[in-house]
């Protein structure tokens, strides 16, 4: 009896050991490996989340690049321009003859300063409202087959136009149509600046890089006078101004010195002022 209550004895403490062995042994390899796979799956869905959002980024861009810009049917046609970066407004009128104020009206612009690279707008008036030129009369014709009297001091326009002097000083560069769209004149701070003929104010500012305080006169549908680097401008937009008028006083604004750069512009193309002017101030 002894003997079988030993080997029952013994056989309790071999399950209870045996029990113990196997709570001890599982109990750390079963949750720290489970709770490490799990932040390891947490973080892996952490960074497949994120993926889309990158992604969806990549696709809209293009569709977004590839939205159709105003006018863009219009590209490549007889007076419409399409935007090239660093353009402004102000630039694109006055390298097309005509008023920032007439090509932004033109193209329904809410906002002018806004305006997007590959845009197409309208750079000229709309046919609606081009004027016929009327036919000369006989008597004009006859007129016409006249020479013409010599007495104007400034070369003849083909519109019966002449141009003056805007400042007596020496001229400092002339005329290069690569380095230099007008005459560069001598001066001080403060001299004045003349209108050269007369005209209509289309931009007085400073909003077009490397003209400083700028001034611009529309003279007719066929040309246009710049004034730039000025210390003062004495006009504004829209305002008629005479001949020989004090429009601005000489500066140096974004120039190397104090200096006036002047430009004459027929139909927005830049032409040798010196062609224009008489043969002395």
């Amino acid at each position: 009896m002894k003997l079988n209550h030993v080997r029952q004895a013994l056989t309790v403490l071999s399950c209870v050991a045996l029990s113990a062995l196997v709570a001890c042994s599982s109990k750390p390899r079963g949750p720290v490996p489970v709770e490490d796979r799990v932040a390891g799956h947490s973080s892996a869905r952490q960074v497949k989340a994120a993926a889309p959002s990158s992604n969806a980024g990549a696709v809209s861009s293009p569709v977004s690049m590839g939205a159709t810009l105003p006018g863009s049917e219009n590209a490549g046609k007889p007076g419409y321009y399409s935007v090239r970066p660093g353009d402004t407004l102000t630039k694109i009128a006055l390298d097309h003859g005509h008023a920032w104020r007439d090509i932004a009206k033109w193209n329904g612009l809410d906002n002018p300063n806004v305006i997007e690279v590959d845009q197409v707008l309208r750079v000229a008036p709309p046919e609606s409202k081009v004027a016929t030129a009327p036919k000369p009369s006989a008597v004009q014709t006859q007129q016409a087959a006249q020479p013409a009297p010599q007495a104007s001091p400034a070369p003849a326009m083909e519109d019966g136009m002449s141009f003056a002097w805007p400042h007596p000083g020496q001229v400092l560069a002339g005329f290069d149509e690569a380095k230099n769209k007008g005459l560069d004149f001598a001066g001080k701070a403060g001299d004045p600046v003349l209108a050269a003929a007369d005209g209509k104010v289309v931009y007085a500012g400073s909003g077009l890089r490397g003209y400083g305080n700028l001034v611009i006169l529309k003279h007719n549908n066929t040309y246009l006078t710049a004034y730039a680097h000025n210390q003062t401008l004495l006009v504004k937009e829209d305002q008629a101004v005479a001949k020989g008028q004090r429009i601005a006083e000489m500066g140096n604004s974004d120039a190397d010195r104090v200096k006036l750069h002047f430009e004459i512009r027929k139909q927005g193309k830049p032409v040798d002022p010196s062609k224009y002017l008489p043969s002395s101030p």
